[in-house]
């Protein structure tokens, strides 16, 4: 199927596999994109170096466009798009709009910017700085997430921008890529359902809690860094909901700690981040802790397969997925489904 999307970064399908953080590693990645997706491999979680080392263990896995997914707002953004300029990467994507001058000099390069945006007026800015496309996300997405739903805020931007927009907060199926596109969007992206395949290294356990979750079991939640958060329930979540500012404080010093020794990065740094991460928010300190090492909770599940201690970033449709398929069989389904509903829909008109 030939969307702007798939004649943009030259992907054969309209999918995108979102940058999730300790997930979308090289092996996900290159599944994903040898499969026909425009794969994303997640940069936050690592240093530079293995940055640089992971994009090249991506390209010898496939020959197939990908992306990497960068912070605007981290300390060391311009080193990472130096990274992708000089490993050739095809697309950067953004969780946090990227100024002006960082979509100039990545496009200058020849790369396709992609940022993710929550909302109206942050995609018709990024649009008039020369952004490629835009990811728009509904509150029914994984992780950091607002409160809008996909069906709302998508025709927003699709009215409002006249670049490709890809669409992203409760897809899994065909069905979900054919409403999208009825709404104008170019393409789908999805999370949960790509962290929930056979290619993904999430360990065995983490998954089957993903499998066993219903709808309701996943959860909006503010208190793990102050900003809304979508999760699969979990011993943690309880805890941080009942825990105290005393509590919440010295669980995020021992967080904080374990990720400054993973990251390298040191306590000024790491206080830095925290705050960039307010987003002009009220946060009490153990949130601006949390916030800045909020890698390590995810971490501890997506790694570690700690389901008890570690934060399980989830959309809404995790309720109604049931099964581990790879990479190519995923998107030979969704493509089958897609022209199966696109036929009927011919049939009854």
């Amino acid at each position: 199927m030939e969307t702007a999307l798939t004649r943009l970064v030259g992907v054969r399908h309209p999918i995108v596999q979102t940058g999730m953080g300790w997930v979308a590693g090289p092996r996900l990645v290159s599944a994903a994109a040898n499969a026909g997706a425009l794969a994303i491999l997640a940069s936050a979680t690592m240093a530079p170096d293995r940055l640089r080392s992971a994009v090249r263990e991506v390209k010898s896995r496939t020959e197939a466009p990908f992306g990497v997914n960068l912070r605007a707002d981290a300390g060391d953004a311009r080193e990472r798009v130096r990274i992708v300029v000089e490993e050739g990467v095809r697309v950067a994507s953004f969780a946090l709009a990227p100024s002006r001058e960082l979509i100039a000099e990545l496009k200058d390069a020849g790369v396709v910017v992609i940022p993710s945006i929550g909302a109206r007026r942050h995609a018709e800015k990024v649009a008039a700085w020369g952004a490629d496309a835009v990811l728009v996300q509904g509150g029914e997405g994984g992780g950091h997430t607002g409160e809008v739903a996909t069906t709302v805020l998508l025709p927003q931007v699709v009215d409002a921008v006249d670049i490709p927009v890809i669409a992203a907060g409760g897809f899994y199926d065909g069905r979900g890529l054919v409403a999208a596109l009825a709404y104008g969007a170019a393409g789908v992206a999805m999370g949960t359902r790509f962290l929930l395949t056979a290619d993904s290294t999430v360990p065995d356990a983490v998954k089957a809690a993903y499998l066993a979750a219903t709808v309701k079991d996943v959860t909006l939640t503010t208190r793990v860094d102050g900003l809304p958060h979508r999760m699969l329930r979990s011993h943690l979540t309880d805890s941080l909901e009942r825990s105290g500012r005393s509590a919440a404080l010295l669980r995020a010093v021992r967080h904080a700690a374990a990720f400054r020794r993973t990251s390298g990065l040191s306590w000024r740094a790491m206080i830095r981040d925290g705050l960039a991460m307010k987003h002009g928010k009220s946060l009490s300190w153990s949130q601006v802790l949390l916030a800045a090492n909020t890698p390590m909770l995810l971490k501890a599940a997506m790694v570690d397969g700690r389901t008890d201690t570690g934060v399980m970033a989830s959309g809404q449709v995790a309720g109604l997925i049931d099964d581990l398929p790879t990479c190519a069989e995923l998107l030979d389904r969704i493509m089958d489904e897609t022209s199966a509903t696109l036929r009927a829909l011919q049939d009854s008109s």
